[in-house]
């Protein structure tokens, strides 16, 4: 017998300057989950794949900004996303 697959969990967070910290501004799980993903392919925004910290970002409220427990997580999430844009720009001063 199969075991079926979970379904896919999503959680897109945005970040404008003035914000204290990055903001949850979609999340679900499903249908809903792999609609925030494909619009995210859509408009080549890069996707990050870790349960545990979507799992963690699935509890904070829609809108609400990311609490303080998880900026070092969130701080090394966008350390990667740097990485991930210079690469596809084809820069090679990020280490």
């Amino acid at each position: 017998m199969e075991i079926p697959k979970p379904p896919a969990t999503a959680v897109a967070l945005a970040y404008q300057a003035g914000d204290t910290a990055p903001r949850v501004v979609a999340q679900g799980r499903g249908v809903l989950a792999e609609e925030i993903i494909a619009r995210a392919r859509e408009h080549g925004i890069a996707i990050h794949e870790s349960k545990e910290l979507v799992a963690l970002l699935m509890q904070v409220d829609l809108d609400d900004h990311i609490p303080p427990a998880l900026y070092r997580a969130i701080a090394e999430l966008l350390a990667w996303l740097y990485r991930v844009e210079a690469a596809q720009q084809g820069r090679s001063d990020v280490s």
